[in-house]
């Protein structure tokens, strides 16, 4: 008997498992996978076609209900590699995803287990089965909503209490999200890039020692500094100027994460001013760009409907050449409100907002965009090089 045919011979509508409540009330009805449960957040739309398993494991997107666009999600499972979370049993990023179409068996080489039986081990909840072309529309239309995302495999709702939940969450904006994907203790990471036959790399020496400050930070980012040749070592959302001091480090890095960088900014901005006052060399990404631009004096501010995606069109103006990046952020530097020692490097080409700041006084610049392309192109991969040029330099002008 077909799932759709009932016990007489009959045909009978599928029910309904899954359900998006809105904050605004709208309830969008689908089919649930994943986790079973009822969690709230913001939605988002992602416009990546490839890459799912590095979003949904982005700490980034702590908060976050991802949408994507691209209607083939899961088509090729998920494996132990493209993780992005450093530490998967401390946060898993995305609180739920939503897709168009079901996804069925994974085909591909590198797959260990379908997306559904990942996303219940993780604890995500999973929506499929809706119009993602319309929900994006809303998006646009009318911003990034909050909203609460169910599955329940016997489609019984509490559409009342749902409700009240999504209207009730007060929302990204004026939340600091970084306490609950940041490192619990300092530590040291030496794994490179991935590569065809051979997987992840061990650095082998070290050139220059980097502190890696971690709102949020991505596994990728980390390889791409130690296969610049450095020493990483990262240390917690927490950590105080003296504690980053004491280990000598060539340079800073500020990395990427989750929440409003202005309540993040209340602990983290007095460490960035003392690191720039004493004139080390500091490299920010995402997160890390808003809270330089805030050491200096500028301001943020809440983005519509952000940037998310792995096609994203940004100018560096130091080169005159556009980038094709991927975005992950809901908050953007106001560019009028920058200062005259912190000039702007890159442009979205999107809606022209600001992607990047370098300071004319001291050894620091950062961009908003995410180069180490995990997922995406990796046009950007440059700004590391960057960064290491930047320490050399710094280096041979206090000899």
């Amino acid at each position: 008997m077909s799932s759709d045919q009932d016990a007489a011979g009959g045909w009978a509508a599928p029910v309904h498992t899954g359900v998006l409540v809105l904050a605004s009330g709208e309830a969008i009805f689908g089919f649930g996978f994943g986790a079973q449960g009822a969690a709230v957040g913001e939605v988002c739309f992602n416009t990546a076609m490839t890459g799912y398993q590095e979003i949904l494991t982005d700490p980034s997107y702590a908060g976050q209900i991802v949408t994507f666009t691209f209607p083939h999600i899961g088509n090729v499972g998920v494996n132990d590699e493209d993780v992005e979370t450093v530490d998967l049993a401390h946060c898993a990023g995305a609180r739920g995803v939503v897709i168009g179409a079901p996804s069925g068996d994974p085909s591909n080489h590198r797959a260990l287990r379908p997306l559904a039986q990942w996303l219940e081990t993780r604890g995500i909840i999973g929506l499929c089965g809706i119009d993602t072309r319309a929900l994006t529309s809303l998006i646009r239309e009318k911003g990034m909503p909050n909203a609460v995302i169910a599955f329940s495999p016997d489609g019984v709702f509490d559409l009342p209490k749902l409700r009240a939940e999504a209207a009730a969450w007060p929302g990204i904006d004026g939340m600091d999200l970084v306490p609950a994907v940041t490192a619990a203790a300092r530590y040291e990471w030496d794994e490179t890039l991935w590569r065809s036959g051979a997987g992840f790399g061990r650095r082998n020496g070290a050139k220059r020692r980097v502190v890696a400050i971690d709102y949020g930070v991505k596994r990728n980012i980390l390889r791409l500094l130690a296969e610049a040749g450095c020493e990483v070592i990262v240390a917690p959302a927490t950590v105080t100027a003296e504690e980053i001091f004491a280990l000598e480090p060539d340079g800073v890095f500020l990395s990427n994460g989750p929440g409003d960088p202005a309540e993040t900014g209340r602990y983290a901005v007095p460490v960035i001013r003392a690191l720039l006052a004493r004139e080390i060399p500091v490299f920010g990404i995402c997160l890390g760009h808003q809270m330089m631009a805030l050491a200096v004096g500028a301001k943020t501010m809440k983005m519509p409907q952000g940037h998310h995606g792995a096609n994203h069109p940004v100018k560096d103006f130091t080169t005159g050449k556009v980038e094709i990046v991927s975005m992950n952020h809901g908050f953007a530097v106001d560019r009028d409100s920058l200062p005259a020692n912190a000039v702007e490097t890159h442009r979205s080409l999107f809606d022209g907002s600001n992607c990047g700041i370098a300071l004319t006084d001291r050894p620091a610049f950062s961009v908003q965009h995410h180069p180490e392309a995990s997922p995406g192109p990796q046009d950007s991969h440059y700004l590391f090089a960057r960064f290491v040029e930047m320490m050399e330099k710094a280096k041979l002008e206090k000899v």
